[in-house]
């Protein structure tokens, strides 16, 4: 073979073998991009998710204001209308359908964290993960929290209304017995002996027998969130350890990054002390020489 034929010969392998490295590294771009792209769909779609939990959060947290207002238009008639009584009940179930979305959507966030912790994954993106599902978890506790205050005020309410108007019958109970009443669900324990002699009575037992009616209601509505509220309240003092260490680690990250800062004003301070001394000694230097110039050239003249 001439060498002529040889080094075409050589170049045609050699171009094929960068082709080839460079096909590759392409296809590595290629695979790092879509890896990329793949990642920020995920978290774009989780942000997505963070966003709609938010704004049912804030929704229960309407909806509970709205109770409220309910349970004192309710307890300032004596005999409340069936149309403001539908409108709470209606409230109630539309919180217990918000409250168990949430629920869900929370559970599903955490169990695809420890996912990737069980493939001992660590990540930017699975820290803010952590974090975002940390903060949607407590406010979502407080929220229900909130919530279950009122329904046991109103509940305490509803008693003691229900315990006047068995004093205006003249039937005096102690909390005790009027509890064990409203737990056994065993009104006509207290009513049945009563009797019908005047308006006013009536109207006493028509007032207890309603706002038994209510209790029972209320008690079935917190039997029914109950456990789904001490399942998230576990979980947000589970969260409790992790996030008192972030904010002790951002605490001491701000600290450091301060006295980062002020070592760093020192630091040029002193370099432009150092620097000006510099100078100084420079322009000293130089007038010595001009200086000793001077004399050396008069020497030499004379």
């Amino acid at each position: 073979m001439k060498a002529s034929e040889y080094t075409k010969e050589s170049r045609g392998v050699s171009g094929a073998a960068g082709a080839e490295q460079a096909e590759g590294a392409k296809d590595s771009d290629d695979e790092e991009e879509v890896v990329h792209v793949d990642r920020d769909h995920f978290m774009d779609e989780f942000f997505e998710q963070v966003e709609e939990i938010r704004g049912c959060i804030e929704k229960l947290s309407e909806d509970v204001e709205q109770v409220k207002k309910q349970h004192s238009a309710i307890l300032a008639a004596p005999n409340p209308d069936e149309k403001t009584k539908q409108e709470l009940e209606d409230l109630t179930a539309d919180i217990k359908k918000t409250a168990n979305k949430v629920r869900s959507k929370l559970k599903a966030i955490e169990q695809s964290i420890e996912q990737e912790e069980g493939l001992n994954r660590s990540s930017a993106d699975l820290r803010i993960r952590k974090t975002q599902h940390s903060t949607l978890s407590r406010k979502f506790v407080e929220v229900m929290t909130e919530y279950n205050a009122t329904q046991s005020k109103y509940r305490d309410r509803c008693k003691d209304r229900i315990q006047r108007q068995l004093e205006i019958t003249g039937r005096t109970t102690t909390n005790e017995e009027l509890e064990d009443m409203l737990e056994s669900g065993k009104l006509a324990i207290f009513t049945d002996d009563i009797k019908m002699d005047s308006q006013m009575t009536k109207q006493a037992l028509n007032e207890i027998e309603t706002r038994h009616n209510e209790i029972i209601k209320l008690e079935t509505s917190i039997r029914e969130l109950h456990d789904m509220f001490v399942d998230m309240a576990m979980l947000v003092e589970s969260q409790g350890e992790m996030i008192d260490r972030i904010e002790y680690n951002v605490e001491h990250s701000v600290d450091y990054v301060e006295r980062a800062v002020s070592d760093t004003k020192k630091a040029v301070r002193y370099q432009s002390k150092a620097r000006r001394k510099k100078i100084m000694i420079i322009i000293c230097c130089v007038v010595l020489g001009v200086v000793l110039a001077s004399s050396i050239g008069g020497t030499l003249g004379l």
